[in-house]
């Protein structure tokens, strides 16, 4: 039982432990660009993450898979190469930071629904063309796994063995992603049903589906981990260097919880419930510091993009939670 693994944004790196040059260039670029029109210089690149000890090779690595996840493109053909943002990858963006800014602002409304899925593969299943969707023949396990990995994708958690569920009512892309796995599977068999549960509550209920224990231990240790730095910044001993590092790795550490919370009803989490406080003190240090990391981002990259302060902006969580640009539309 555990809290369900987190989907991957659509053309976005995974988020791993340790320093990761690309999914820090992700998260740079998403807090402090909106325009695909900008035209961002490589070795402007490279000095932005410099800031955060990354070598001159590994950024250069980073743009480069970047590109190929199509999040930014390059333009013409000159050297050093110059790079913008995709249309898609804006819409992206904005779509993920009103994500992370809004999670938990409001409790959700909860009628009771769950979807459910039951699934049953013989340990001899196999795809009758010999292959799965991805070309590679299963064998074993891999249906099991394959489906396992597609329901984890879509927010269910295991309820038991071969149930697993989610809050909601949203049947169509678990029906879809079941058909694509097992329809070609000899044996395979599956069902998905709304359900309301008898008793939500109790360790009969769809609460113990997840690990709420170790979730709200993730939420602690973000608050035992930025507590400091946001005394440090009610007292003003935030300046424009540190304040870009400080900033950007709250909003590094906070993006996860979206994708790992499964965001239950109030009366199936344990009290005290740890993410309003988490959530208070990440909205204050990312609010109280977008300025000075906005400006020392410009100071870092205008010697190698004279037009850094014509471009680079950034995002605070606006009053009804959802995230704007601190200039306005620009």
């Amino acid at each position: 039982m555990s809290v369900h693994v987190p989907p991957d944004d659509a053309g976005a790196p995974r988020a791993q432990a340790g320093p990761n040059p690309q999914h820090l260039l992700a998260t740079l670029l998403g807090e402090y660009l909106d325009s695909s029109e900008a035209g961002l210089p490589s070795t402007a690149v490279v000095a932005m993450l410099g800031e955060f000890g990354i070598s001159e090779s590994s950024a250069r690595a980073a743009l480069s898979r970047l590109t190929k996840r199509g999040l930014i493109a390059v333009r013409g053909s000159g050297r050093p190469p110059v790079y913008h943002l995709t249309p898609q990858a804006i819409a992206r963006h904005r779509s993920r930071m009103d994500h992370f800014l809004g999670f938990g602002a409001h409790p959700p409304q909860w009628t009771g629904d769950w979807v459910t899925v039951s699934f049953s593969i013989p340990q001899s299943g196999q795809a009758r063309s010999g292959q799965g969707q991805s070309g590679q023949a299963w064998s074993g396990q891999a249906p099991r796994h394959a489906v396992r990995k597609a329901l984890g994708s879509l927010g269910f958690a295991r309820l038991y063995d071969s149930v697993w569920i989610r809050p909601g009512s949203d049947t169509g892309p678990v029906t879809q992603a079941l058909h694509d796995i097992l329809d070609d599977v000899d044996g395979g068999r599956w069902s998905v049903m709304h359900t309301r549960f008898d008793e939500e509550t109790g360790p009969h209920g769809p609460a113990a589906a997840y690990d709420l224990a170790g979730l709200a231990a993730a939420y602690e240790a973000f608050i035992a981990q930025y507590s400091d730095l946001r005394v440090a910044v009610r007292d003003g001993e935030i300046d424009a260097s540190r304040a870009l590092v400080a900033r950007t790795s709250v909003m590094d550490s906070w993006r996860r919880f979206p994708d790992i919370d499964p965001n239950l009803p109030e009366h199936l989490l344990p009290a005290p419930w740890p993410r309003q406080t988490a959530r208070d003190l990440m909205l204050e240090i990312h609010s109280a510091l977008g300025s000075l990391a906005e400006a020392r981002l410009i100071q870092v990259a205008t010697p190698y993009w004279p037009d850094a302060a014509s471009w680079i902006t950034h995002f605070h969580a606006a009053e009804n939670f959802v995230s704007a640009r601190a200039g306005g539309d620009g």
